[in-house]
């Protein structure tokens, strides 16, 4: 989405508000693989809403400094060993969970609650009594539409002419002309 767009408020529960609260919601697969290079801090994890990778990044770091601290750096090289390879693997993790975290974000901000019927409105009509004056209403509406008159002695005026049949009447009406001058 364009970033002047971006800025506009335009809330009011239309399509534009939506798409912009997508937009900002929506995970990037860039910041995800720059957070991974921090991986011993599980950030790139919490960024993706996993918060028990998270903790158990941290807890490994944790692991790593005490041991390194307490019985030495060989001790400490087990548990760093276990970290670098559930980093490499969430390198391929990392697109798998984009990808299934953006869909069940776009099913959150699209099917999620938020706006609230038009003022008036009055939902589906299932009584025919109630959808005929509904149609009649609506019909009203429509620009260069005059209501529609449902009574009896209304049915039988007709209808507007269509394109062609005023093309015959104005060809009819120039004959005549022709034959009075």
């Amino acid at each position: 989405m364009n970033k002047a767009w971006q800025q506009i408020d335009l809330e009011g529960g239309g399509l534009q508000t939506v798409n912009q609260r997508l937009s900002r919601a929506l995970r990037r697969r860039s910041a995800a693989y720059l957070l991974w290079l921090a991986f011993p801090l599980g950030a790139h994890r919490l960024y993706l809403a996993s918060r028990g990778g998270a903790a158990l990044y941290g807890a490994a770091t944790t692991l790593v400094i005490l041991l390194w601290l307490t019985a030495g750096p060989r001790w400490g090289l087990l548990p760093v060993a276990g970290e670098i390879l559930f980093a490499l693997f969430d390198l391929v993790w990392i697109d798998r969970r984009i990808v299934a975290l953006n869909k069940t974000i776009r099913m959150k901000v699209y099917l999620g609650g938020g706006a609230e019927a038009p003022a008036n409105f009055r939902g589906r009509y299932t009584d025919d009594a109630a959808l005929d004056e509904y149609l009649r209403e609506k019909e009203s509406e429509r620009g260069g539409v005059q209501p529609v008159d449902m009574t009896a002695g209304a049915r039988a005026h007709r209808r507007a002419p269509s394109f062609a049949e005023q093309e015959a009447m104005l060809r009819e009406l120039s004959k005549r002309r022709e034959h009075r001058d």
